[in-house]
């Protein structure tokens, strides 16, 4: 009786250890899954939050007709490009430095109330760029609606009925002749 006990144990042993050893395997491959999980599940939240869309919101300091700066970060208008602070077109034979026209008009639309950017990204220069608004105006909207800038087709296509109808009604730079900002920071000028 005892032989058929021990044969029933050492049965026992030998159904249950690969079950054990099966069992044990399975939650160490689940400890690491969790850990790995974990540790994905913190790299997309890490990722995410520096694509993710916020809301900055304070008084502007107004730097050019397309940069602002609010609680310290500077903050570059998502999808249109103004004229270079010292850029000039010209309207019939005059010049005029129509990158300071720009910075003006903007901060006259700005007027010291609170400004508040929904950021879109990040440039190559880590300024932040978004979509700002002042009293409800959509200030990128407004800036190439009034021809004080134009449409920056190469990041966005959002202004483009704005530039249309600027160049249309002969407004801001559209009732001269200019050299589009993205040419005139690469050395193009006016005759």
């Amino acid at each position: 009786m005892m032989d058929n006990d021990q044969s029933a144990a050492e049965r026992f042993l030998k159904i249950c250890h690969p079950i054990d050893t099966i069992v044990i395997g399975f939650l160490r491959s689940a400890r690491i899954g969790i850990l790995l999980l974990g540790v994905f599940l913190t790299a997309v939240s890490c990722v995410s939050s520096r694509g993710k869309a916020g809301v900055i919101t304070g008084i502007a300091t107004v730097i050019d007709g397309d940069t602002i700066r609010v609680q310290g970060r500077t903050i570059r208008f998502h999808g249109m490009d103004a004229p270079e602070r010292n850029q000039r077109c010209r309207r019939g034979k005059t010049r005029y430095r129509c990158g300071r026209t720009a910075t003006k008009a903007l901060a006259r639309k700005i007027n010291r109330r609170t400004v508040r950017c929904a950021s879109q990204n990040h440039d190559r220069y880590n300024r932040i760029i978004a979509v700002c608004r002042a009293g409800g105006a959509n200030l990128n909207a407004w800036m190439v609606l009034r021809g004080h800038a134009v449409a920056y087709r190469r990041y966005s296509l959002d202004y483009i009925p704005a530039e249309h109808e600027a160049r249309s009604e002969g407004r801001g730079i559209w009732a001269g002749e200019f050299i589009f900002p993205w040419n005139w920071r690469r050395g193009k000028r006016l005759d």
